[in-house]
């Protein structure tokens, strides 16, 4: 099953460099304008439900960066082409993520940054924990503000109350967009009642061993048009190695290095995968190398009908979860 976003990137549309690809995406004539075509694919923007857009691909702080100083990292992917940042308040490290911004020198136009809502401290309030946020990102707004995850207000009505309070910061701008994070059906429909705003953007936990559990969640988010966003998408390959996944990977992986003539991982091979399932894709790394390797994967070939049925064979006959003390059970 595809769960189909739209794909565009307006900065190239609107320097009419592109034309039609095979592929469905858009790749450019023979000029490319500071930007490699790496970096061009792996930022094509995806449409959210409330017009704004989204970058495909995200350098994340947290995980490998949890608690710790992500400055250099966070230039040096900026300097080899990611345009989109996702960080958190729960990561203590956002003002690392905003001096990194600051030390690469981009136009901040030209960024898209994220940030998750931590539980607020007693006293304060959902806009007092991004006021806070902003001041350490050296930022005016952030592009997307999410709800970390549900666990972290189980009073009854909390959670509208605390949706109420991120829809009222959509509306001042200190936000582009809202969100959530590791939401289920029953949280999903909890403030979807009374919502004014949609959420734009659902991050969860993504990969082929957690696919089949999550589909009721995204059947509710095509109805309202709220786009998946993926973290731990390559826990299949650095979490979870010898299942039932590993033979199909390699499979696939060396059939596309001998279709494109260079060499073709099977994290890109999960990339190309999440890409088919509509999904925004955050990933991290603290290797400098592994940089260019993700950039790069968005200009392959897509992957074909019978790639896809036999990742989500081989991902049904296993069921992994790396995160599941922020994700609740769908019952």
């Amino acid at each position: 099953m595809r769960f189909g976003v739209r794909l565009f990137s307006q900065d190239l549309l609107s320097r009419d460099i592109y034309k039609p690809s095979p592929y469905g995406t858009i790749r450019p004539h023979s000029i490319i304008r500071r930007q490699s075509l790496h970096a061009i694919m792996a930022n094509t923007r995806v449409k959210l439900n409330d017009n704004t857009t989204i970058p495909l691909l995200a350098f994340g702080t947290g995980t490998a960066f949890f608690g710790k100083d992500a400055e250099n990292m966070v230039t040096a992917a900026i300097n080899a082409g990611f345009t989109h940042f996702d960080g958190a308040q729960i990561y203590r490290n956002e003002e690392s993520l905003g001096a990194g911004i600051a030390a690469a020198g981009k136009p901040r136009e030209q960024l898209f940054v994220t940030t998750k809502l931590n539980k607020p401290a007693e006293g304060k309030t959902v806009r007092d924990t991004l006021v806070e946020s902003l001041a350490k990102l050296q930022l005016g707004y952030v592009d997307l503000f999410l709800v970390h995850t549900p666990l972290h207000f189980p009073e009854p009505g909390r959670l509208k109350a605390v949706w109420k309070e991120m829809e009222a910061l959509k509306k001042e701008g200190l936000t582009r967009s809202v969100g959530v994070s590791n939401f289920r059906t029953p949280q999903l429909r909890e403030i979807l009642d009374s919502a004014e705003f949609s959420p734009s953007v659902n991050q969860v936990e993504f990969h082929p061993y957690v696919y089949k559990d999550l589909l009721p969640t995204l059947e509710l988010q095509k109805q309202y048009g709220i786009v998946t966003e993926s973290y731990g998408g390559l826990s299949p390959i650095f979490r979870f190695k010898g299942g039932p996944l590993d033979p199909v990977l390699e499979s696939i992986a060396k059939r596309l290095s001998a279709e494109t003539g260079k060499p073709f991982s099977e994290a890109q091979v999960l990339f190309l995968w999440q890409r088919e399932k509509g999904v925004v894709i955050v990933t991290t790394t603290s290797k400098e190398s592994r940089l260019p390797e993700y950039l790069g994967t968005f200009d392959a070939p897509k992957l074909t009908d019978e790639d896809i049925a036999s990742i989500d064979e081989a991902g049904a006959k296993e069921h992994h979860r790396q995160f599941p003390a922020v994700f609740p059970s769908e019952g």
